[in-house]
């Protein structure tokens, strides 16, 4: 990965996918940045040096792509769709953190440290999908406890971060905060409502069964993922007012007797993952802990008594969703392709 291009460079995920390459030691020689329309013309900072941002309804992107052996795309479905085709085309590597291409049986579905196997034999060019946030964080704490026994059921509970909605999201979060101490109108153009001191469902389409539609990712995903297609998936999700990173109360069902223990062992000495997990001083992953963190942190591990015969196990997570649930995750997998000898 010497050569990237990000679209959607601006936005919050592509601001961590800037601030992540430039801590790999992304030269700005080797980065071209593309967003919107509106945002065309500014310049961003990256490693002390100034880079333009380009239009990417503009003819310079497919230059852009030539020149380009990485391209990550964090932009909306419509432009992935619009635009990966082209970079495939020009022998890139695309990463895309959007909806577009979770579903295409053709296009790897990868949570590093969980199924990094399905990359074996990869070398490009070609389009890898990254996961829903909620599910990145979910199963990166899921998977390494399969050891236990085969997973039969898993039920979340996801309280996601504002920052799963954006930049403009999480401005809006703190204008709210500011005018609810000043006791003004709360601003509402990007939440369409209030989310300060709030809790509500997840702002996704909801489907004719009472799913919503990132419920559905999850659940989707998460047997994709998993190779387990017969996996029992049950998820509500929820926005909190909460900045950046998400958490998520989990509960799983074994096909056999499992220990608490057993399972903190296990997570202890997963890579990715810190336990925390203090009864006595009552310390457990916080989402503000978790922020700008690499790891997902888990704690209030225990026996879910909801299970008969001890194949329950409950905990709780709380993951950056900027970070491994979404920038972090494109970035490792673009490092594991190239650990597998590149494209180029």
């Amino acid at each position: 990965m010497k050569d990237v291009t990000i679209v959607g460079a601006t936005g919050a995920v592509g601001a961590e996918l800037r601030a992540i390459l430039a801590d790999r030691g992304i030269e700005a020689s080797g980065l071209r940045l593309f967003a919107s329309s509106r945002s065309a013309g500014r310049s961003l900072e990256h490693r002390g040096e100034s880079i333009a941002v380009e239009s990417a309804d503009g003819e310079r992107i497919r230059a852009a792509f030539e020149a380009s052996d990485t391209v990550f795309l964090a932009a909306t479905a419509e432009t992935s769709r619009r635009l990966a085709p082209i970079a495939v085309a020009s022998s890139c590597v695309v990463i895309d953190n959007s909806s577009a291409f979770r579903d295409d049986p053709d296009c790897p579905l990868v949570v590093c440290g969980v199924n990094d196997a399905v990359l074996d034999g990869f070398t490009g060019p070609g389009v890898i999908a990254n996961p829903n946030c909620s599910t990145i964080i979910a199963l990166a704490a899921i998977a390494p406890l399969r050891r236990l026994g085969r997973l039969l059921r898993m039920t979340v509970c996801t309280y996601q971060a504002i920052s799963g909605a954006g930049a403009a999201a999480m401005s809006e979060l703190e204008s709210q905060a500011r005018a609810w101490a000043a006791d003004e109108p709360l601003p509402t153009t990007t939440l369409g409502r209030q989310g300060v001191f709030n809790v509500f469902s997840h702002d996704s389409e909801v489907d004719a069964d009472g799913v919503n539609r990132e419920e559905r990712k999850l659940e989707t995903e998460s047997r994709r993922i998993l190779a387990d297609p017969d996996l029992f998936v049950s998820s509500t999700c929820v926005r909190v007012p909460v900045l950046r990173a998400h958490s998520e109360a989990i509960h799983l069902e074994f096909d056999r007797a499992v220990d608490a223990e057993a399972a903190r062992a296990i997570l202890a000495n997963a890579p990715g993952l810190e336990v925390v997990d203090d009864r006595e001083g009552r310390r457990f992953p916080e989402p503000i802990h978790a922020a700008e963190r690499d790891e997902v942190l888990v704690g209030r591990i225990r026996r879910d008594p909801g299970v008969p015969d001890g194949r329950g196990l409950a905990f709780f997570a709380a993951g950056d969703q900027l970070r491994k649930g979404a920038a972090l995750n494109a970035v490792q997998i673009a490092e594991a392709i190239g650990g597998r000898g590149g494209h180029r």
